[in-house]
């Protein structure tokens, strides 16, 4: 779609978040999976673990960190995340007058295979790619295509259609996984979810990882569930997450530490041994090198900022 950003749907889309989101801030709607976000200006770090979802950015940029990558999301981007995957983000364009704003749609990956399996040799076959060769990161960034940005601009709308909702909601939830699927990031998609993929094995891992993050990490028992070699293990997740396993974990456990102190008052020491880490000392190293300050500095300092959130 040219000139994107004037589009007319993309100001509708952006009315109709400004409409729900009179304040910034992260919202949860009553859609169930349908999350809006504002933001009134450039914001500091901050850090969540996305979920598998898609979402489109209406106006602003925002940057958001993965291992050694860093993505920047501009006007109209559509980002999807396949798998579970902690992230690092910061807005760094938007003010009260042009808010960043965006739209995060969380989908169940067994949506998507299911529709794999349906549309099987309909789907457009897996391309090469320089940027995350082989079966890709786990996060990847596009341009929103109109119908992406026509379909979620429908789910929106459903907010103030309540009775629209309840026959059209299935339906549009299918739409946007379908055009999601058929567009250009859909083989990247496809990979997660088909059986017994490699991409699909190392989603296994990664959901077992966060599921079980606060135990010790034991390699060979991973690679073992997923019927991979150790070595392999480590080079596919390490595609898909730009992390190695061990990195992974220690990053799940300090997001994690983080919520328990931000969230539930939590000292540093009982946030540590909570999320699996035997010494406060290496936990105040490892939490100091990812949020660039001690526990304690960082949670004052978040404490006193507006809170806003990096999931979408």
């Amino acid at each position: 779609m040219s000139d994107q950003p004037n589009h007319p749907l993309c100001r509708k889309l952006a009315d109709l978040v400004l409409a729900h989101m009179p304040e910034e801030g992260f919202s949860e709607t009553a859609i169930p999976g349908l999350a809006l976000f504002r933001g009134d200006g450039p914001s500091s770090c901050s850090s969540a673990v996305y979920q598998p979802s898609l979402c489109v950015i209406a106006q602003g940029r925002k940057s958001v960190r993965f291992g050694d990558r860093e993505i920047i999301y501009e006007p109209l981007s559509c980002m999807i995340s396949s798998v579970d995957l902690p992230v690092i983000g910061q807005i760094i364009d938007a003010s009260p007058e042009t808010p960043y704003l965006a739209v995060k749609f969380d989908f169940d990956p067994a949506e998507v295979a299911e529709l794999v399996m349906e549309l099987g040799q309909d789907l457009p076959p897996r391309r090469s790619d320089s940027d995350c060769p082989g079966m890709g990161c786990g996060v990847c960034v596009g341009q929103a295509d109109f119908a992406i940005l026509d379909a979620m601009t429908r789910l929106v709308a459903l907010l103030d259609s309540p009775a629209d909702a309840r026959i059209l909601l299935p339906l549009i939830r299918r739409e946007i996984i379908y055009r999601a699927l058929v567009g250009e990031m859909g083989p990247r998609m496809q990979e997660f979810v088909r059986a017994d993929s490699q991409a699909q094995r190392v989603a296994r891992v990664i959901s077992r990882l966060k599921e079980r993050f606060s135990e010790p990490l034991r390699i060979r028992e991973l690679a073992d569930e997923v019927n991979m070699s150790e070595s392999t293990l480590y080079h596919s997740f390490k595609q898909v997450t730009r992390m190695s396993p061990l990195q992974f974990q220690k990053k799940l456990r300090l997001h994690e530490a983080r919520r328990l102190m931000l969230g539930e008052g939590l000292e540093a020491a009982t946030a540590s041994y909570r999320v699996g880490y035997e010494s406060p000392s290496q936990f105040s190293r490892e939490y100091s090198r990812l949020f660039g300050a001690p526990p304690r500095a960082d949670v004052d300092k978040l404490r006193r900022e507006p809170r806003l959130e990096v999931r979408a």
